[in-house]
């Protein structure tokens, strides 16, 4: 099944790829997962990077004010959509304000990887990942390993998770293609992370790309759904560890899809389906001259319960019958939990913008935590004045349409023991259908 632990993983090192044929993974976990070979390294971006200019766009951590529960053990998590380079490609009319050069890959992944490396994240999730073997070269040789899972259908990118291999062991993986369930061809992937020097940290990492179309708000929350479901399973499974969940979920800080995540339920009766995700209210002209947090579309009960198909509420809810959509994780938002400033956060503590062009200009991407972990500090993001000046997404210093988000945690609990680590193959759930 394309969920299971042995599916489409590449799974990358700079000392296994070096002195192995084959990635080196505990015994009781099975992959099949040839190594590519290493592609050479010809850029000096690292060797200068002292010597180029400041950047015109800044950032800044920001603290978090209550570190009382913090271990001594921390991590961080990144999560990024950096722009598929056959997306950027085939839509120009969302960059007409950026200049031409910005666009190309070759600069992109440059810049891109400067981001990145510059961060210094310990874990990495990417989303419209459309030339892995080039971007994990860039990651082997920084000392991180990492697995692809592509989308089905026509599309030619995925997702992409890379951690550090002097911080973390890769204990499973799995990899999920939402066509299987009948939820379209995106995909997400779940990793169970052990920490190298402290065997009784362990952690799941969810990476998703939620489907575009602001029309389908049952299938956005299918896969989320979906997705909650299998990472609580592996959460159970290892002894009830804590999970961040990273991605590109197409869905604003306003919509009831993101109610649905930081409230783990949703009536999917009281939303028109088609303005779940809150996308079609955040062009840049309505984000500018208009209080996006309050206004809202004005529509009736009765309308509302008529927009309803039965296959949709069972692609929505998981039953045609039951109309509230649950998921049985318990989720915070890392950037919601440490304050910013007013300049680049929202009423609820969101950024007030992760993505910008010429048809939109709003928040999609977030950083979710569960119990047993808490953020210490979040990597702010950027005024909405700033990025007007800029005209657009990608620009000199970021390199996709999408700004990255970097968090760190730290265990907020002492008794995460390890559970056993048994040999134990992947259940699928009772109930597969959406």
């Amino acid at each position: 099944m394309a969920f299971s632990a042995s599916s489409s993983w590449l799974a990358l090192s700079a000392t296994n790829a070096k002195h192995n044929p084959f990635f080196s993974v505990p015994s009781c976990i099975k992959f099949n997962a040839p190594i590519a070979s290493q592609i050479q390294w010809h850029s000096d971006s690292y060797t200068h990077r002292n010597l180029r200019p400041l950047p015109q766009i800044k950032r800044h951590w920001v603290e978090a004010s209550d570190q009382s529960l913090e271990s001594p053990e921390t991590f961080s998590v990144a999560s990024y959509n950096i722009l598929g380079d056959r997306n950027a490609s085939q839509h120009s009319d969302l960059y007409v304000n950026v200049p031409s050069r910005y666009i190309k890959w070759d600069r992109r992944k440059r810049v891109i990887s400067d981001e990145l490396l510059g961060w210094d994240p310990d874990i990495i999730c990417l989303q419209e990942v459309d030339k892995y073997l080039e971007v994990s070269d860039i990651m082997v040789k920084a000392g991180y390993a990492g697995s692809y899972q592509r989308r089905t259908g026509d599309s030619v990118d995925g997702c992409a998770i890379f951690w550090k291999t002097d911080k973390f062991r890769l204990l499973e993986g799995e990899n999920i293609q939402f066509k299987d369930i009948g939820l379209r061809d995106n995909v997400a992937q779940l990793s169970v992370f052990e920490m190298c020097e402290s065997y009784s940290r362990r952690l799941i990492v969810g990476n998703i790309h939620v489907l575009y179309n602001p029309n389908k708000g049952e299938v956005k929350l299918g896969q989320i759904r979906f997705l909650s479901s299998r990472a609580q399973y592996l959460s159970e499974k290892w002894g009830n560890i804590p999970v961040v969940l990273a991605g590109d979920f197409n869905s604003t800080p306003q919509s009831g899809i993101y109610k649905f995540l930081s409230s783990s339920e949703l009536n999917v009766k009281l939303y028109d389906k088609k303005e779940l995700s809150g996308q079609k209210r955040c062009r840049p002209a309505q984000v500018i001259w208009e209080n996006k947090e309050t206004v809202g579309p004005v529509v009736t009960q009765d309308s509302l319960l008529k927009c309803w198909t039965d296959e949709e509420i069972k692609i929505a809810t998981g039953d045609s019958q039951r109309h509230l959509a649950v998921h049985p994780l318990k989720l915070n938002s890392s950037y919601a939990t440490v304050n910013g400033s007013t300049s680049t956060r929202g009423f609820n503590g969101e950024p007030l913008a992760t993505s910008y062009h010429s048809k939109f200009l709003g928040t999609v991407d977030y950083l979710w935590y569960s119990d047993g972990i808490v953020p210490t500090r979040v990597l702010d993001t950027v005024s909405i004045s700033d990025l007007l000046r800029e005209g657009g997404l990608p620009c000199k210093k970021v390199g996709s349409d999408h700004l990255a988000l970097v968090s760190e945690f730290t265990f907020s609990v002492t008794n995460n023991e390890a559970a056993p680590a048994a040999i134990v193959d992947i259940e699928e759930p009772n109930n597969q259908q959406s």
